[in-house]
Order: C-alpha cells, then structure tokens, then sequence
C-alpha cells in the first residue's frame, strides 16, 4: 500500500512537471512575442518621428533615443493642447466683446432712431 501511494505521489509530481513545463513554454512564447511587439512598435515609432534615421542603412538607435523622442512629442502635444486652450480663450474673449459691441449699436441705433 505505501508503494503504491508513492507511485501516486511520483504520478501526480510527474504531471505538475509537466504541467509546469507547459507553462514555462506558454510564459517564454509570451515574452518573446512580447518582445517582437516591442521591436515593432519601436519601429513605428522611429518611423514616425524620423523617417529618414529609420531608413538609414546601420543606424543603430538606442531605446533612450527612442523615450527621449517619444517624450519630445508628448511635451509638444502638451503645448499644443495648452496653446489651443490660450487660444480657445481669447476666441471666447473675443465674442463676447463683438456681442456687447453688437448690443451697444443695437441700443445706439434704437436711441437714434427715437431722436429722428
């Protein structure tokens, strides 16, 4: 009986082995496709933000060139954005200046036309 209890327990050991393995393949396949998602998408990257170091036969660009542009662009992005808030504002400004100018004529024209 303890023969056979430890033939199930080398059994069971056996399968989560194998079980494991199987993990350890699925885990390894995962990172790898993770990595060539990496590549591809610091490929695209370059692509975008420098086409012509991107199809420079030996121009080896690092990952911190790749982060400091990317970081680049989103400080950029970030000016923009706050430039076309400025902007958004002053337009706001502006309207409502042409309204109370347009309602100032509209009451200079009333008064005028009561004179007459």
């Amino acid at each position: 009986q303890a023969e056979e209890e430890l033939q199930e327990a080398c059994a069971r050991q056996a399968l989560q082995l194998q079980e494991m393995g199987r993990r350890e393949r699925l885990l390894r396949a995962d990172a790898g496709r993770a990595r060539e998602q990496l590549e591809s998408f610091k490929s695209q990257v370059l692509r975008a933000c420098s086409p012509a170091a991107a199809g420079v036969a030996g121009t080896v660009v690092t990952e911190q060139q790749v982060i400091e542009k990317v970081r680049q662009i989103s400080e950029e992005s970030q000016q923009i954005h706050e430039r076309e808030k400025c902007l958004q504002e002053e337009l706001s400004s502006r309207l409502l200046k042409e309204k109370e100018v347009s309602e100032n004529v509209e009451v200079f024209k009333k008064s005028l036309h009561e004179l007459q």
